[in-house]
């Protein structure tokens, strides 16, 4: 029996258009197929992103337990400033500087001062673009990258620098020198015209705030008493556990890291591929640490937890330029010399008499820029000459308008403490308070 002879014909007849309408609402209805990759997307971006933040306690709590007790608040206050500071100068001219929708100079300078906006709340599925994910979840990944290459240099710099030309440099690093370069490969300038590769920074992150640190340490100096009579003299950290849960915390962090640079999850293979970089992470990681165990006991005759921590983050770095092409093997073989570069690197350094107090150039910069040289072992589709240039363009650029700037503050408000405070400890000067009042300055 159908339904239309129990009802009458004059209500069949007004109920027409309501059907009507209602089978066209269906018919335009957005599919998963069509929403699916951007809402995925757009999650992996929120989870990378918080997961990045995180790295950011992960470096406080490092250089917490690397520096002395007498300069442990200023680091931490530091490192708080430095993500706060990021953050706005990321929205205020560095998101838009570094993905341009037009050059100021094609490929290689975009648009100054032209802040973030994000969707309208309550954004339709028709309204939005879905070719890839919502502005503020890019937004939000990219800037944790940016206080990362901050981040660096704080720890290099530790214990002999002032607090407010180090948080001037913090906003000229972030606002201006990392989003340029990184424009370059990112968004997409000359270096990506070229075919150079870094999946996700080792050279456009950790390289890049391991020259800004160095121009830094050349030109604010050693501290006192760590090159004397032609030697090298240790100065322990304060919490080797601090700094053991700080690797932790970052290693943890780094999933979101190089799994986020994925930029895809709406298919089964980019969402397997997140899952290939995370394994090839973890192993490259493990294999730094292993390395740096075994030769710290073969060279020292002891095992340095110091140099097991370094050489952990030495793989992240190393593996951060290409996670997704390598197998297991060459991931551990990446991460592994990204381990052994750390143990040789920092005695290399102190012979040079550069002062890095957490061991961020050897870690950052060095095994940074072995990750992005090793990038055509796995991944044919660039070359070692591209990368090579890649490599120099973005540390002479990096390191020489750093050094400018590390120059121009040092000779108008200085960058260094007196050599009282230096000895008094930071904390004391600089803040008026201690992280551990408790206990006697060390």
């Amino acid at each position: 029996m159908k339904l239309t002879k129990l009802i009458p014909a004059s209500v069949v007849a007004s109920a027409l258009p309501l059907v009507a309408f209602a089978q066209d609402a269906e018919v335009a209805a957005p599919t998963f197929d069509e929403i699916g990759p951007y809402i995925l997307t757009t999650l992996l971006f929120l989870i990378g992103g918080f997961l990045v933040m995180w790295m950011a306690a992960g470096f406080a709590m490092l250089e917490a337990g690397l520096v002395r007790s007498k300069n442990v608040a200023t680091q931490l206050t530091k490192n708080v400033a430095l993500f706060a500071i990021a953050s706005v100068m990321y929205w205020l001219i560095g998101f838009n500087l570094m993905y341009p929708g037009e050059w100021m100079i094609e490929g290689i300078m975009g648009p100054w001062f032209s802040t973030t906006s994000l969707e309208p709340v309550g954004l339709a599925a028709a309204d939005a673009s879905l070719d890839y994910a919502s502005v503020a979840s890019d937004f939000f990944f990219q800037l944790m990258f940016c206080a990362t290459t901050a981040s660096i240099v704080s720890g290099t710099l530790a214990e002999r620098i002032k607090l407010w030309p180090f948080l001037i440099f913090t906003a000229i690093l972030t606002g201006v020198i990392y989003p340029i370069e990184a424009s370059w490969q990112w968004g997409g300038g000359f270096l990506s015209e070229m075919g150079f590769s870094d999946f996700a920074g080792s050279t456009l992150v950790h390289a890049a705030g391991g020259f800004a640190a160095f121009a830094g340490a050349i030109v604010l100096g050693p501290r006192i008493g760590k090159f004397k009579d032609g030697k090298v003299h240790p100065m322990p950290g304060s919490n080797l556990a601090l700094a053991t849960l700080g690797t932790f915390i970052l290693w943890l962090g780094w999933f979101g890291f190089n799994g986020g640079s994925q930029l895809a999850a709406g298919t089964v293979g980019d969402i397997t591929d997140v899952g290939r970089i995370f394994a090839n992470t973890n192993m490259a990681a493990a294999s730094g640490a292993l390395v740096a165990l075994i030769l710290t006991q073969l060279v020292y005759g002891k095992v340095d937890l110091t140099m097991v921590l370094n050489g952990a983050l030495a793989g992240l770095v190393s593996i951060t330029a290409e996670p997704l092409a390598p197998s297991l093997l060459m991931s551990l073989i990446i991460g592994g010399i990204g381990g052994a570069i750390v143990v040789f690197a920092v005695p290399a350094l102190d012979k040079m008499k550069i002062d890095d107090v957490v061991g961020a150039i050897p870690v950052h910069l060095v095994a940074g820029i072995w990750g992005t040289l090793a990038v055509p072992l796995t991944n044919d589709g660039t070359s070692f000459m591209t990368q090579l240039i890649g490599v120099v363009v973005i540390g002479l650029f990096v390191f020489v308008v750093s050094l400018i700037v590390w120059v121009i503050l040092k000779s108008t408000m200085g960058i260094r403490v007196s050599e009282e405070s230096e000895i008094t400890g930071l904390d004391k000067a600089e803040l008026g308070m201690e992280a551990y009042p408790e206990f006697s300055n060390g």
